[in-house]
């Protein structure tokens, strides 16, 4: 077993990372907590035991599961069993559960703790970890939310045996990403080393900017095009094969701007690539209707705000002109077309 600790200003938890580990369940459980929420997904057949009073409660699949009425209904179902501020929920799958079941944790009784059994890649390298909770409305992705730290997250790589290729390639896409945010050499690592690599580095950027005032804003690097994509495209491409296009973009977009030279936008194909990823733009979406989703995501502020990578690094960039985004755009279209 791997520990990673998360530190923040005010407290620390615990992430662990190995095969089995989800047998630790119980000593993430706060101490005064008599009873634990189970939220999980029907049929998702993963057991675990928080070491007290607990029942299940299940919500949907898909991203249209993550929604305001998915959170309505779940708060409704605690109150009903008589969950107290005092007791516990733990979080059972991907992100989607982990994002939707954090959020509800975050304002039932306006708070009361979580912790994370992360059943995905995608989620135990990204989504368990750094307390951001949040889910969909028509508008647009994670645009309703709350930071809310778990109490301990638990990343069982045994489960990662369970999932589907396209479903593991997902979390793949989240890896990439880490390759450009100081984590370089990382798909040379096994499994566990390589989740726990990816956890650190997201566990540094969180510890020093909790609530994305700025340092944090880059692990969405690759997200503000993907997120576009994924309401476009009505979700037909995983989260993390539409980072990976975002990648590509990303570096397309900072080749334009003179952030980054020719051979490292090659770098980017070469690693998104590597893990057998899209980086071509899917069929039928159109320029003018993923700019002005990319002007609803949650990072923008004064107009678009893209993660970008540059001679100090990855960073927030504003103010780019419309035309260089979209010859971007058409860059990672144009190959799809050859």
């Amino acid at each position: 077993m791997i520990i990673v600790p998360v530190q923040l200003a005010d407290r620390s938890y615990e992430v662990l990372v190995g095969d089995g580990v989800r047998s630790e369940l119980s000593r993430l459980i706060p101490q005064r907590a008599k009873r634990v929420a189970i939220v999980t997904q029907e049929g998702l057949g993963i057991d675990v035991d928080p070491g007290r009073e607990h029942k299940v409660f299940t919500m949907g699949d898909g991203e249209q599961s993550k929604s305001m009425a998915t959170v309505e209904s779940l708060c409704r179902q605690f109150a009903q069993w008589g969950l107290t501020r005092a007791d516990c929920v733990v979080a059972v799958g991907g992100g989607i559960v982990t994002d939707t079941a954090g959020y509800a944790a975050a304002s039932y009784h306006r708070g009361v703790p979580v912790v994370h059994v992360s059943t995905t890649l995608v989620g135990q390298v990204d989504a368990a970890i750094g307390g951001k909770t949040g889910v969909n409305i028509p508008e647009g992705k994670n645009l309703v939310g709350a930071y809310w730290q778990p109490s301990g997250v638990v990343c069982d790589t045994g489960l990662l045996t369970t999932l589907s290729p396209r479903e593991y390639r997902c979390g793949l896409g989240e890896i990439a990403k880490y390759h450009f945010l100081g984590g370089e050499g990382i798909d040379a690592l096994p499994i566990d080393e390589q989740v726990a690599a990816c956890v650190a580095i997201k566990a540094a950027v969180v510890a020093g900017d909790e609530r994305e005032g700025g340092a944090r804003a880059t692990l969405n690097y690759g997200h503000t095009l993907a997120h576009a994509i994924e309401i476009a495209g009505d979700h037909d491409l995983r989260h993390g094969e539409a980072v990976a296009i975002g990648l590509i973009f990303a570096a397309e977009l900072a080749h334009r701007l003179g952030r980054i030279d020719a051979e490292r936008v090659a770098e980017h194909r070469r690693v998104v690539g590597a893990y057998d990823l899209p980086m071509t733009l899917p069929s039928g979406l159109q320029n003018a209707e993923l700019i002005a989703l990319m002007g609803r995501d949650k990072k923008a502020l004064d107009g678009i705000t893209f993660v970008l990578n540059g001679p100090n690094g990855v960073e927030s960039v504003t103010g780019v002109e419309i035309s260089l985004i979209e010859d971007s755009i058409d860059a990672i279209r144009a190959e799809g077309d050859r």
